[in-house]
Formats: structure tokens, C-alpha cells, sequence
């Protein structure tokens, strides 16, 4: 005779949500970042006395390999909202940084 069991099957939207939760950080919170370290990077590197498409290309470049760096960390790392806390944080911090230097070369 089978005995019915007490347990409950687990919810199949718990993971679901947290893959969606983390692929969006991955994607979103390391476009943030990477654009973010972009504008910072041109600006710094144009007021240093580099051509302007010479670090904007130098910027994006760093900004692809940052993209990737953040993209990987947000998949493999164990804790989410510190993923989503550096990435955005990160990403605003560095826009605004980028923003201020070239406001002060204007």
C-alpha cells in the first residue's frame, strides 16, 4: 500500500523567477555598468590629452570587456541583490562621474 505524502511539491516559479531575476542583472545591471564606465573612461581620457575617437574607441573597448567581466559575475555569483547593488550602484556612480568631468571640460 502507498502512503499518501505530507510534503509539498516545490513551487516551479520560485526558480523560474529567480533565473529571470538574474539573467536581467546580468543583462541590464552590466549594460548599466559598462556604459557607465564608458562615459567615465572617454571623459578621463580626453581631459588626460587623448584624441577624442581615440578614447572613445580605447573607452568602448574596456566598456565590451567589462560588459563580459559583469555578465559572468552577475551568473556565477551566490548573492543576487549584491549583484544588483554594485552593477547599478556602480553603473550610476560612474555616469555621474563621467557626466561631471565632461561638464568641467565644457
Amino acid at each position: 500500500m502507498s502512503q499518501a505524502s505530507t510534503t509539498f511539491a516545490p513551487s516551479h516559479r520560485a526558480p523560474r523567477l529567480h533565473l529571470v531575476a538574474r539573467v536581467t542583472a546580468a543583462v541590464l545591471g552590466g549594460y548599466a555598468f559598462a556604459w557607465g564606465l564608458i562615459a567615465t573612461g572617454a571623459s578621463l581620457m580626453f581631459a588626460a590629452g587623448m584624441g577624442f575617437h581615440d578614447a572613445e574607441f580605447l573607452a568602448s573597448l574596456l566598456g565590451v570587456l567589462a560588459f563580459l567581466v559583469a555578465f559572468l559575475w552577475a551568473i556565477a555569483a551566490r548573492r543576487l541583490w549584491l549583484v544588483w547593488t554594485v552593477l547599478l550602484g556602480g553603473g550610476a556612480l560612474l555616469a555621474v562621474t563621467g557626466s561631471l568631468v565632461q561638464s568641467a571640460l565644457v
